[in-house]
């Protein structure tokens, strides 16, 4: 179970740090697109599309990495206080009647829309544009993937707290 733990969070881990430079992109490109717009009066559909991939892809593909980090938004008025024992059992039923259902509705709604995009290779609608929207439209499935995955290991390190094994404890 440790070492299923340690993948899922491994996986999301390198995913987030990876794709947190894509801001750095973002930042640069959209300054890019501005003196180019501004100075020299020129802009480009495929330029400012790209800006939109990457944006989408750095939000899509580190929401597992957010809820790894603790990161994702909470009204935590009694979390923050309550013990680790009560803080594992909000986890779980949290993954279980929350996150579960929604990451697997967003994958059963998602699955045909993103197929019929492969399935016709999606471009842009734009004549200038990027031919890639079956790929942007695929990160929906990403997203849900990492994030149900990352509630697996967030119930798994929960079931060890509550079995008395911290998730950092190695299994003998």
């Amino acid at each position: 179970m440790q070492a299923l733990i340690a993948t899922i969070d491994a996986i999301n881990r390198t995913i987030g740090r990876v794709v947190s430079w894509s801001i750095l992109v973002i930042v640069l490109m959209q300054f890019a697109v501005v003196i180019l717009r501004y100075v020299f009066g020129s802009g480009s559909v495929w330029v400012q599309e790209t800006i939109t991939y990457v944006y989408a892809t750095s939000f899509m593909a580190t929401a597992g990495y957010a809820l790894l980090r603790d990161g994702q938004v909470r009204v935590d008025i009694f979390y923050r206080e309550a013990s680790k024992r009560t803080k594992a059992i909000v986890d779980i039923l949290g993954t279980l009647v929350f996150l579960w259902p929604v990451t697997g509705l967003l994958i059963w709604v998602a699955s045909p829309y993103v197929a019929r995009s492969f399935a016709i290779l999606e471009g842009s609608r734009e004549t200038s544009g990027l031919p890639f929207v079956y790929l942007l439209k695929a990160e929906i499935l990403l997203f849900a993937g990492l994030l149900a995955l990352q509630g697996l290991s967030l119930v798994l390190r929960s079931t060890r707290e509550l079995a008395g094994r911290p998730a950092d404890e190695p299994i003998a």
